[in-house]
């Protein structure tokens, strides 16, 4: 089987649960983690070896932005096995906001608040999810679709999955505030020097703080 994904926080998970057994079972966009390449790819991954099964794992945002390929996967006749996660919203891009104190400004699918205030990503802050069915949205484009509620009903789609003859849609839904435990290294990633939030301004400290002991060409 081959492995394919792209963008967001999966390429890092990936690269810690997924144990590859040969160098072509392993497909990554990952120079510029580019949203939406993870169906188009695995379609192009499927015609260059039609005798293996691929399978690509992609995000709801990722999804959004071109899951119109699925329709071109069943028309030419290569299946793919999608598995497709509702993280609710862009969760990865969500969970680095929260961590520069911008509280994940417009990474979720919910209402603003009469239309005015912001719709934040704090954990327990409550919003009225938008009605959004991407399971629907799948089926729509003619995709068979295998809906999880639990891990083991994950595991035996992935089973049933071989057996359909057409692109299949294994869709999981995911708690956004839980996920893979990260890497021990810290991420330089600057914060803005200037601004009227308190979340911002400690942000800014502790990437000071965090600079001055960055080690070089180690």
């Amino acid at each position: 089987a081959i492995m394919v994904c792209a963008a967001g926080s999966l390429p890092g998970d990936m690269h810690k649960l997924w144990r590859t057994r040969h160098p072509k079972q392993y497909h990554l966009e990952y120079g510029y983690s580019t949203m939406g390449y993870e169906i188009a790819g695995g379609l192009g991954i499927k015609m260059a070896a039609p005798e293996r099964e691929v399978y690509v794992m992609v995000g709801d945002g990722s999804y959004l932005m071109m899951s119109q390929e699925i329709i071109t996967s069943i028309q030419e006749g290569y299946k793919l096995t999608i598995v497709l996660m509702d993280n609710s919203g862009f969760r990865s891009i969500g969970s680095l906001s929260r961590s520069v104190g911008d509280d994940g400004f417009g990474t979720r699918y919910a209402y603003t608040n009469n239309g005015h205030d912001k719709v934040t990503d704090e954990h327990g802050y409550e919003v009225e999810t938008l009605p959004v069915d991407l399971a629907m949205n799948a089926r729509s484009l003619g995709a068979h679709v295998i809906e999880c509620g639990n891990y083991d009903e994950f595991v035996q789609a992935l089973t049933d999955a071989k057996a359909i003859a057409k692109t299949t849609v294994i869709y999981v839904t995911n708690d956004r505030y839980l996920g893979v435990p990260g890497y021990e290294s810290w991420w330089d990633v600057p914060i803005a020097e200037v601004s009227e939030r308190d979340n911002v301004q400690a942000a800014r400290e502790e990437w000071e703080e965090m600079r001055a002991q960055e080690r070089y060409f180690l």
